[in-house]
């Protein structure tokens, strides 16, 4: 495993948890762009039956090199982190000044898009298929109605397998896919009052699905790393249908504390958003803030190159 700087690396994983906050956001893009999503999937994926082997017979040091714990530690200590800090201010940010938000993000995604592009070691025929396969799969995603779903145990289990595996795809939101799932409200509900039995379940799925979904995405990035690439560069095209600022609400839903939020949206102009709702556009204020997001992308890689030199 490669040598780190682990404050560098807290701050990466700061960076995902600011992303997992927002729907529609995915802190597998962040993991791209940082430079840290091959060695993430290849960590979890040595979460195996010898790890727990080790584990289990308290080879507690060979353990953590096997996992390499100390770089999981850092990224997921950075995560809870931003996810506990940053969740409040996210939301209240959301809530009052959503079009100057999603500016923000539409910037980072696209900035994020081009980067990841730059990964594509070749472009052919294939390479171009797979990047309009991951496009259509993301935007389809992001246009699907909400269903109702049961909420027996093994479906929480599976809407924790399906949760988790988004969450580090880039482009696609966890939460978003938990809200197509009918779980979003379920699973913020069970948090927010503590139903530990339910929590368990939601657990044992993302811990088996990350560790099982790792496995596979670590053998195409390693067997098929152009087509792969070119497929998650997709998903982030496909996934900006989601964070586009302007919307047109066509359902919604209450959450656990009994707050309307929207659900099914439509994305329409500026002008027409300004027609329909009388609320301004702040289209130049958009303009500005997706220039923003856009070039603090390319600061943070550069940033990261040089950290990355002098660790």
């Amino acid at each position: 495993m490669p040598r780190h700087n682990y404050l560098l690396l807290i701050l990466k994983g700061c960076a995902m948890g600011a992303a997992d906050v927002v729907p529609g956001v995915s802190g597998g893009t962040i993991a791209f762009i940082a430079g840290i999503y091959e060695e993430l999937v290849d960590s979890i994926k040595s979460i195996n039956l010898h790890a727990l082997k080790l584990l289990f017979t308290l080879k507690l040091k060979d353990f953590w090199k096997q996992i390499n714990g100390s770089f999981l530690f850092s990224i997921l200590l950075g995560i809870g982190i931003s996810i506990f800090s940053l969740a409040k201010l996210m939301t209240w940010l959301l809530e009052h000044y959503p079009i100057h938000i999603w500016s923000f993000f539409f910037g980072l995604i696209i900035a994020s898009t081009v980067l990841v592009a730059k990964e594509i070691r070749r472009w052919n025929v294939g390479t171009v298929i797979a990047l309009i396969i991951g496009a259509v799969i993301a935007y389809v995603i992001t246009i699907l109605s909400p269903s109702e779903t049961p909420n027996t145990w093994w479906f929480i289990i599976l809407s924790g397998a399906i949760a988790i595996c988004a969450m580090i795809l880039p482009g696609i939101s966890g939460a978003f896919i938990l809200l197509l799932m009918g779980k979003y409200a379920y699973i913020i509900g069970a948090v927010g009052d503590l139903k530990i039995g339910i929590l368990l379940l939601f657990a044992i799925g993302a811990v088996a699905g990350i560790v099982s979904f790792s496995h596979l995405l670590s053998w195409l990035l390693k067997k098929h790393h152009t087509a792969t690439v070119a497929t998650l560069t997709g998903f982030m095209v496909g996934s900006l249908n989601k964070v586009w600022p302007w919307k047109e609400t066509l359902e919604t839903y209450v959450d656990s504390h009994g707050a309307e939020h929207p659900l099914v949206e439509a994305n329409i102009s500026p002008l027409y958003f300004e027609e329909l709702t009388g609320n301004p556009s702040f289209l130049g204020q958009a303009i500005v803030m997706c220039v923003v997001g856009f070039l603090l992308i390319y600061g943070l890689e550069y940033l990261g190159q040089r950290l990355n030199k002098t660790a």
